[in-house]
């Protein structure tokens, strides 16, 4: 783990309104969070809602000035920056107070940091002048990050006529980042965006300043070293520099999912660190000749990367060896933290729901406008409001947002494919097309399942703050992985913390399996469906498709059996029901019917 870093986990971001203040309330106890830079009408509301909170001057910022969305973003993290570090303050001041924030603050690290037990060593010995200096020299707080989806970036227009690209929601979101007073990193994901990429060679905070110090850093979420290789080579060219390598799991995670061909976590983040100095020495190559063609200071020797990793983590056994054995500088835990109120926005009614949430009630589906799998929890309200649209032959929503409205189908402005209008015009194309009834209504579901979520996933912050939703009843979307399974309790984040550096176990059931485990499950099983949904006879291009998965899968199968049998384990008293699980998936995925002949 990186020595400086307070913690030894992160909390990525949870959809658009539920992390959106993480920072706000957990920043100042040395804990990183990431913010979602999508909505920033919900911001906007947000920004209000503190500033008389906390007394500080609020001047709206209207829609009809110049570029409103970065100018929006900016003036949201500024104010989330002064809330934490005020409170960094302050708890720096009550470290004689019992039971005080700096008391939190040092009881919530792990029994290994060096920075409690060099405390608890000397706290005893100083007097207050000494401790006072000494706090400020080595307390820091935790990170605030923010996030682009990089698919996420429509155009935009002012009086029917397209603004130029700098005004994309993505672009205008970086820019607002830029121009905040942060001084951290801007999470990039859902793949590789050249104009995007392209864009952030114009900002000269990206560039290492006079002393080789990044004022604003660049982390990519990828699946797998070859990407981290082509997209960290394709940044260093311009002379930017990648901080931060997040793997995720392509299915054992929140949020959308981005499945891989089968590659799995573990194989993944064994590549990974094997070829660390490879991905250093090469960007730092590409890097060294941009910065210098440039005329921007060049340090001498690269600089400082981490290489984080997050999905399907569940216990201090699986945190602690994925720290250990792949030399991770963070693990990020999602989706536990969505039943932690004090952190996180999260609404009585889905609060109930996730913590009654079973395997069966944990899905991957089709309702995201960005046509990308997106993990759902049943019976969510935005999905009961969705099937209430439809049964009033109204399908589709009224679209007030637009981020998503990507659709060009039917020309511009482009459409949300979950919008009312959307939808409307689709359904009258079905109808002229005289299909049969039951391919009609496959057709039809296809279309209507699209759901709202760029609203849905902000509505449960405005709920939380007692503001207003303008409907009676605003419908709330959620997207926990598959691990919500296993956590059925409200928690304090003293307790989830707790929980991760193992001091208890929060996990009441006894039967959840090792997260390797569960993502092989998963993508079997995902497998398996797009088998089933996939029409015979296959092309060429299909079955390769299938045999690659299936080769893949159960290459990371005999990483496994290797890796449990020969690696000395936390979990050693559990090797042999691991193994034995092993060699069920590898009779499991021998019998798919992957080729035809």
């Amino acid at each position: 783990m990186n020595k400086d870093t307070p913690h030894s986990f992160h909390i990525p971001v949870l959809g658009i309104g539920y992390s959106i203040d993480t920072p706000v309330k957990v920043a100042h106890l040395g804990i990183s969070s990431v913010i979602s830079l999508l909505d920033d009408m919900l911001m906007e509301r947000l920004r209000e809602f503190y500033s008389k909170k906390f007394d500080f001057p609020f001047h709206a910022i209207s829609e009809k000035i110049d570029d409103f969305r970065a100018k929006r973003i900016t003036a949201y993290l500024n104010m989330v920056d002064k809330i934490a570090r005020d409170k960094f303050e302050e708890l720096k001041a009550t470290y004689d107070q019992k039971s005080s924030e700096f008391h939190n603050y040092i009881e919530m690290l792990h029994e290994s940091s060096c920075l409690k037990q060099k405390f608890e060593q000397l706290k005893e010995d100083w007097d207050r002048l000494d401790i006072r200096e000494w706090i400020q020299e080595n307390l820091s707080m935790g990170s605030i990050d923010v996030n682009i989806m990089t698919k996420v970036d429509k155009e935009n227009y002012r009086n029917n006529v397209k603004l130029p690209i700098e005004y994309n929601d993505g672009h205008a979101a970086l820019r607002g980042f830029v121009k905040s007073q942060l001084s951290s990193s801007v999470v990039l994901s859902a793949g590789m965006s050249p104009r995007l990429y392209n864009y952030l060679e114009t900002f000269d905070e990206f560039y290492p300043d006079k002393d080789f110090k990044l004022k604003k850093k660049i982390t990519l979420k990828v699946s797998d070293h070859r990407s981290a290789l082509i997209q960290g080579k394709y940044l260093a060219k311009k002379g930017l520099w990648v901080s931060e390598y997040r793997i995720e799991s392509g299915l054992n995670c929140g949020g959308h999912a981005f499945p891989t061909t089968g590659y799995l976590l573990g194989p993944v983040l064994e590549e990974i660190n094997r070829n660390r100095k490879e991905l250093i020495n090469q960007t730092f190559a590409l890097l060294k000749v941009a910065l210098k063609t440039k005329n921007r200071p060049c340090p001498d020797n690269p600089l400082e990367i981490k290489i984080t990793a997050q999905g399907g983590v569940g216990t201090a056994e699986e945190h602690q060896f994925l720290a250990d054995h792949y030399q991770l500088d963070s693990v990020g835990w999602g989706t536990p933290f969505l039943l932690v109120p004090e952190v996180v926005n999260v609404d009585e009614t889905t609060l109930d729901l996730l913590c009654k949430a079973r395997e069966e009630d944990l899905f991957i589906s089709d309702i995201s406008p960005l046509g990308v799998p997106f993990n759902n929890l049943k019976g969510n309200t935005k999905d009961l409001e969705k099937e209430a649209y439809i049964n009033q032959n109204k399908p589709g929503n009224p679209c007030p947002k637009k981020y998503a409205a990507l659709s060009n189908e039917y020309g511009e402005p482009t459409l949300c494919t979950a919008s009312r209008k959307y939808q409307k015009l689709k359904i009258e194309e079905l109808k002229s097309r005289e299909l049969g009834e039951e391919e009609f209504r496959h057709e039809f579901k296809k279309v209507v399942d699209k759901s709202c979520i760029c609203v849905g996933l902000g509505t449960s912050a405005l709920l939380v703050n007692n503001l207003d939703t303008k409907v009676e009843k605003p419908g709330v979307s959620v997207c926990p992985g598959p691990n919500m399974a296993y956590f059925s309790e409200v928690m304090t984040l003293r307790e989830m913390v707790d929980h991760i550096y193992g001091k208890i176990d929060v996990i009441k059931r006894n039967d959840r399996p090792h997260m390797f485990l569960k993502e092989i499950m998963i993508y079997i099983d995902y497998l398996k469906s797009k088998i089933d949904e996939t029409a015979r006879p296959w092309t060429e291009k299909q079955e390769e498709y299938f045999t690659m998965f299936s080769d893949n899968l159960d290459k990371g199968i005999q990483y496994y059996k290797e890796l449990f049998s020969t690696v000395k384990l936390n979990f050693q008293d559990k090797k042999t029901k691991l193994i034995a699980d092993l060699e069920n998936f590898e009779h499991q995925l021998k019998n798919l019917p992957i080729r035809q002949g």
